[in-house]
């Protein structure tokens, strides 16, 4: 069925769990994933972002996600990950997206505020719900590995902020990093609890991939009721072409699906959801 964020991150987060957004580019990932939460029974977000529309434009996408949400048994938002841009966010709700996140963080926090409450407003319009971002999370591959092109979320300022805006949930920076790390992560768990204090806001954690098993229970413990996961999944499904005796685009679909399922499933374990399958 599809959802949006706000019918499932309040739940999982009393439940003490968190729910995965994986971004899901092509027919054999999207089933992976849609697997993986089948079998354990978890909700699960599945989407794109702006930056990656050079690999399957939004229309394709929406085409193709949003029929498989509507007939799944588990909860399935459609979510734009980091919408740059007004128009980008626009169309994704016209094409029926049921969430979308607006990433002004590079933006001065006034206007990040502003725009953000703009997209509140369009979103709210068409039943969708909203993620922002304040604070910055960097690339893991900037600055030679190291992060400093990450920007701390400020407590103060989240509360301020995820009362103003009207978000539905608020990615949050706490050491994280986009892409594959070069080293181990050392996430700030006091900051996110400071956070967690100041606003009842659904928080998220961008930058899943890589982070160890401890790191997922410690954000979970700590009010974290997103996370999101892209690398992980890209990297296995491309070892599994890289990997398997294929002897054409007809063969990859079987062992990409079953990589990527491998994956989510790993994931929504660490994120708190059982396995059901009899």
């Amino acid at each position: 069925m599809l959802v949006t964020l706000r019918d499932i991150l309040p739940a999982a987060r009393a439940a003490g769990k968190a729910v995965g957004l994986f971004n899901t580019l092509d027919p054999n990932a999207l089933r992976g994933v849609l697997q993986a939460a089948q079998e354990t029974g978890s909700p699960v977000i599945i989407g794109t972002a702006e930056v990656l529309l050079p690999s399957c434009p939004l229309e394709t996408i929406a085409d193709m996600l949003l029929p498989a949400a509507q007939r799944a048994d588990v909860p399935v938002c459609v979510h734009l990950d980091h919408g740059l841009t007004l128009e980008c966010i626009a169309r994704a709700l016209e094409l029926g997206f049921s969430s979308v996140m607006i990433d002004a963080s590079v933006l001065p926090y006034a206007d990040n505020l502003a725009v953000t409450s703009q997209v509140v407003g369009m979103a709210h319009a068409y039943g969708a719900s909203v993620e922002a971002e304040l604070g910055h999370v960097g690339m893991a591959d900037s600055a030679e590995g190291e992060d400093s092109d990450n920007q701390y979320t400020d407590p103060a300022q989240a509360a301020e902020f995820a009362a103003q805006s009207g978000v539905d949930a608020l990615a949050v920076s706490i050491g994280t990093l986009h892409g594959a790390y070069r080293a181990a992560p050392k996430l700030d768990f006091d900051l996110l609890a400071r956070l967690r204090a100041t606003t009842d806001v659904p928080l998220v954690l961008h930058g899943g991939s890589g982070l160890s098993p401890e790191d997922f229970a410690r954000a979970r413990a700590g009010g974290i009721a997103k996370v999101n996961i892209f690398t992980d999944i890209d990297i296995a499904a491309a070892r599994a072409v890289r990997e398997g005796d294929l002897r054409g685009m007809s063969t990859y679909s079987p062992a990409i699906i079953q990589a990527v399922a491998e994956q989510a499933r790993l994931k929504m374990r660490l994120f708190g959801w059982e396995d059901i399958r009899k």
